[in-house]
């Protein structure tokens, strides 16, 4: 297997929209090589632990309201021609994600990370729900198939914020500085959403190089 190691954070649209294009991706590849790890990077770090209205957030951020309408209408635009519903009047919140990022961990340790990180998008995205919400997180990792009341126990004590505040800053520290950023075998980092057709390549190349590395390791009879 070949590690595809992804920075992301759970209200980052582009992350949303990335991960859904890398799945039909690989949905279309079964014998792809990769094992799949998430990791923190948060993209509003200072963002207080209550989080702030979203309108407020978003004009503050892009300077004004005007310009965020323009920027997510861009968003919008290239979620639609990815088929994914999206319903931006619904989210009240921006929230704080670093329990969010717990949760992400948590699950990759039952190995439910995949279906956690998207059930995290779609609450967010699809169904406007404050994803800072431990009540929320906890629902989210009941549906995933996490036991709700240790979970809800984690959430209440400060288990492995430090550890994933350190990661998100190690990220920083080692050239990530926006996400979705996908870095396959430790090695080639590919920024950004890519195109299913783009995941299908770099897919075919590497089973392509695996087996030709696997042929040349045959001995010779």
């Amino acid at each position: 297997m070949i590690r595809l190691d992804i920075f992301s954070d759970p209200i980052c649209p582009w992350c949303y929209i990335g991960k859904t294009l890398m799945d039909r991706a690989l949905e279309s590849r079964p014998d792809h090589p990769f094992s799949v790890e998430w990791h923190p990077f948060q993209l509003n770090p200072t963002m207080p632990a209550a989080g702030m209205d979203r309108r407020a957030y978003l004009e503050g951020k892009f300077g004004g309201k005007q310009q965020a309408v323009e920027v997510y209408g861009r968003i919008a635009e290239a979620a639609q021609k990815a088929g994914i519903e999206i319903d931006f009047g619904a989210i009240q919140r921006t929230p704080n994600t670093m329990n969010a990022h717990r949760l992400i961990h948590w699950a990759g340790l039952e190995g439910r990370q995949n279906a956690v990180v998207m059930a995290l998008f779609r609450a967010y995205f699809k169904d406007g729900r404050d994803i800072g919400s431990t009540d929320t997180l906890v629902d989210i990792a009941q549906a995933c198939g996490m036991d709700p009341e240790a979970t809800e126990r984690l959430f209440a004590t400060d288990a492995d914020f430090a550890d994933l505040a350190a990661r998100d800053t190690d990220a920083r520290q080692k050239g990530v500085t926006g996400v979705p950023a996908f870095l396959i075998a430790q090695q080639y980092m590919m920024p950004g959403a890519q195109p299913v057709e783009t995941w299908q390549r770099v897919i075919d190349d590497l089973l392509e190089t695996i087996a030709q590395e696997a042929g040349s390791a045959t001995p010779t009879p």
